[in-house]
């Protein structure tokens, strides 16, 4: 009996369509059944899948056409796909089963299907006014759309959009910044109309004209006219006038892209019509997503809810057969050149709705909620959107809002203890709370793959997750998980590009503005170099305030709003909500007394987890917020600052004060080296390390400051680093006394204090200077030096302890409070 197993014959699955919606499909669709399928992909465009709404940084001349590809030629390859790039679908046989493309050249390509995804997408809507084909009329869709704008702008000097809604917007933008003079026209009274209400669309109008965009409001298109050359010359309107044009944009709006499915003889109504399994209601052998689909009535046009869609038909395709698409309800958070904007809901209001409404022009922000039975139903959200996700799901939710309506305009961080949300988002947030609402991503997935793969720069958590790859506007809060998650060692250097999206500027650049200009508040340096967004963002406000805290000792004013969750509260918030509280112990040493201490404060205030630290220090975990203030007065040490970018500890071996191999008192050295610098913040968090012997028992050479002691004095390394990536210190100078060292670790750590960047740890910050500077500026300079020390402990002179001198360190002891219900 033959018992040979004859190979299974893999099912022909065709895709036409090349785009986000569709290739998202097959991604799902490869995790869950790699091996099921054969699978070719029809594209009308000459590329690889990209991100469409990418475009307009490309037409901005911010991104390049390659820094925008999702899935690259070898992503088809490596996966098996077939891709007919530049093959428009021209035909389908359904009795046949056939698919047949055509290239521009004119050759074909015909396949087989056993299944069929139809994600043929959207097309842009062309006014039938006279004129909308001569030469110079475009649409704005796709890469080829991109290059024609990019190349008539090196060419010619007036645009007109016609349209004032984001993709019109984003398209001014782009030319404006190609150099040419640009009028938007909008039929509407105010932009966006289906994203922002009247104030909202007036206010972006007044700051777009600020940057020299101009707009005729109200105005109905009615002819182009050519010029001499044969090319568009002139808009004209119904009014009698006109305006003169050498390229004319049409944004206004865009129509499911059904042409082939109707000449297949699928239903077509609004879009390819589906079913909540995604299958065609023609043919259960094809189904359909994305724009060119029609679910319930609805065509969905923003990448949230195609992604859903793909998520779906991919669980049917993989025969599991249980995923259902109920529709989406829908949000839109965006930034359009540079202006954050969020709107969900009926932010419009109407009958039987309330609103609140919170404006403040001057200020550039403006926030209009609507609620109906206690419920909220709508939110418009301009210029500061930091709490859109939250009101989003107090919208799904579909919650009463009537206990936390006095609060419900000042946002999230206002409501029970969750503190600011600019800043402490990622510790905040629930495992199960939305990051990226394009991509279906939670805190949970983003966490777990930054812990399982080693992740640690954006570019990597985006190649993972998906997360922040789509529209961006989640990039600030997907940076704040990865440093959380990557307990703070998310450093990559920044090098030349902006801080974040509030400003052009770099860190560099605001170092120096605040040093030339003696700037010494956030406000003060927001105005001045004239920021996009007045109050700057969950990025940039800790990097500002540092910068001046640093640059202005005891003038400049520090901000607490502008520090993290775990700074402002002085202890580490952990996953659940409670917190660690770790005293300092100098140099790792302790006495009978401070133990007795804390095992009474144990005992206490029942906290459950007591470690011992890697940093040779005791670490009391799930202490209450409202406990801290006891827990820290009950044990009467110094705060360990184990929660900032500070010195966090100085590590010792027993030295040659217990150990025979010693050569150097290393406790001592490590002690006085900790007292001296305890209270010093800076870019990052900061390690240090003694020991008393070459043998190097404290692991000096992997921290920012490692001294080892010889025969003739000390060793001095610099730039090690114990994090995700592990980087060896290197070797600095030679010691004779300890006096020595503390002037020459003082000398460079304030030098890194002044000159590094925020999140930039020791490391990368000598890769940027390079270790000539810093030896040229502390080892070869003695009078600068010791000015460089003596600065440093200017700025350390009265710090205080914020774990007792409340008023001093501005703690608002207000957030310690526990909550009381009635």
């Amino acid at each position: 009996m033959d018992m040979r197993v004859i190979p299974k014959t893999k099912m022909k699955l065709v895709m036409v369509g090349n785009g986000m919606a569709g290739v998202r499909a097959l991604e799902e669709l490869l995790k869950l059944a790699p091996d099921l399928y054969d699978i070719t992909v029809f594209g009308a465009e000459p590329h690889p899948n990209y991100n469409r709404i990418l475009l307009s940084p490309v037409l901005a001349g911010e991104q390049t056409l390659d820094e925008i590809v999702l899935n690259d030629w070898a992503w088809y390859s490596d996966n098996g796909i077939t891709l007919h790039a530049g093959f428009k679908v021209t035909q389908v046989d359904r009795v046949h089963r056939t698919v047949t493309g055509t290239n521009a050249q004119g050759e074909s390509v015909k396949t087989n299907y056993d299944r069929l995804i139809l994600a043929t997408g959207s097309n842009p809507f062309i006014l039938p006014l006279p004129g909308h084909d001569l030469p110079g009329v475009l649409a704005y869709r796709d890469i080829a759309d991109t290059q024609a704008m990019i190349d008539a702008a090196a060419q010619y000097k007036h645009a007109v959009v016609i349209g004032g809604g984001l993709l019109g917007l984003e398209a001014a933008n782009g030319l404006m910044k190609r150099g040419m003079q640009v009028t938007v026209v909008h039929v509407g009274e105010w932009l966006m109309e289906r994203q922002l209400d009247k104030v909202a669309g007036q206010m972006l109008q007044t700051s777009l004209e600020a940057r020299g965009m101009q707009f005729l409001m109200s105005a109905q298109t009615s002819a182009f006219q050519a010029g001499d050359a044969g090319r568009v010359a002139k808009v004209e309107f119904k009014d009698g006038s006109h305006v003169s044009a050498d390229l004319v944009v049409m944004a206004v709006g865009i129509r499911p892209n059904t042409q082939l499915a109707e000449s297949m003889g699928l239903h077509v109504n609004r879009g390819v019509v589906v079913t909540d399994t995604l299958q065609t209601v023609t043919d259960p052998r094809i189904w359909a997503l994305g724009e060119c689909a029609a679910h319930r009535g609805i065509a969905y046009g923003l990448v949230a809810p195609l992604f859903e869609q793909g998520k779906v038909l991919a669980n049917h395709l993989a025969e599991f057969g249980i995923a259902r698409y109920q529709g989406s309800q829908t949000s839109t958070k965006l930034k359009v050149t540079g202006i954050d904007l969020f709107s969900a809901g009926e932010f419009m209001g109407g009958e039987g709705t309330d609103e609140i409404v919170m404006s403040d022009p001057a200020g550039g922000v403006y926030k209009r909620l609507v609620l109906k039975d206690d419920k909220l139903v709508g939110a418009c959200l301009y210029g500061d959107t930091v709490d859109g996700s939250w009101y989003f799901k107090l919208l799904r939710e579909s919650r009463s809002v009537a206990d936390i309506r006095e609060k419900l305009m000042f946002g999230e961080s206002n409501i029970g203890d969750v503190g600011h949300q600019g800043q402490s988002k990622a510790a905040a947030m629930a495992d199960s709370d939305e990051v990226c609402g394009c991509n279906g991503v939670n805190k949970g997935t983003i966490c777990k793959a930054i812990k399982d793969k080693g992740l640690f720069t954006l570019d990597e958590v985006r190649k993972q997750t998906k997360a922040s790859a789509s529209c961006g506007s989640c990039t600030g809060l997907v940076e704040q998980i990865l440093m959380f998650t990557a307990g703070g060692d998310y450093s990559a250097t920044p090098k030349m590009k902006p801080i974040c999206g509030c400003t052009t500027h770099g860190h560099q650049a605001v170092r120096d503005a605040i040093r030339e200009n003696k700037l010494l508040t956030t406000g003060s340096v927001f105005k001045f170099l004239e920021w996009r967004t007045p109050n700057g963002c969950a990025s940039c406000r800790p990097a500002v305030n540092y910068y001046l805290i640093s640059t202005w000792p005891k003038e400049a004013q520090d901000d607490p709003q502008s520090r993290f969750i775990n700074e402002r509260s002085h202890a580490n918030i952990q996953k659940d909500g409670t917190y660690s509280v770790i005293p300092r112990m100098w140099g790792g040493e302790t006495t009978a007394d401070e133990l007795r201490r804390i095992a009474d404060v144990v005992d206490k205030y029942q906290i459950p987890t007591v470690k011992v630290t890697g940093g040779q220090r005791i670490d009391l975990l799930g202490v209450k917020k409202e406990d801290l203030v006891g827990v820290w007065n009950d044990i009467g040490m110094p705060c360990g600052h184990a929660y900032a970018k500070a010195l966090r500890t100085v590590k010792t071996c027993v030295g040659s004060e217990w150990c025979r191999m010693g050569t150097q008192d290393s406790t001592q050295m490590g002690k006085d080296l900790e007292k001296a610098m305890w209270r010093m913040y800076a870019p990052h968090k900061v390690k240090f390390a003694v020991s008393g012997c070459p043998r190097n028992c404290a692991e000096a050479g992997i921290k920012d400051v490692g001294v080892i002691g010889v025969d003739s004095g000390w060793e001095m390394y610099i730039g090690g680093n114990g994090g995700i990536k592990t980087e060896v210190a290197e070797f600095f100078v030679k010691l004779k006394t300890a006096e020595e060292v503390l002037e020459y670790t003082g000398a460079f750590m304030q030098l890194y204090r002044e000159e590094g960047w925020y999140l930039e740890r020791t490391v990368h910050y000598m890769h940027r200077v390079g270790m000539d500077h810093i030896k040229k500026k502390v080892l070869n300079d003695e009078t600068n030096r010791k000015a460089l020390w003596a600065r440093l402990q200017h700025a350390l002179d009265g710090e205080p302890d914020p774990w007792f001198e409340f008023e001093k360190a501005h703690v608002d002891t207000r957030q310690f409070e526990a909550m009381t219900t009635v």
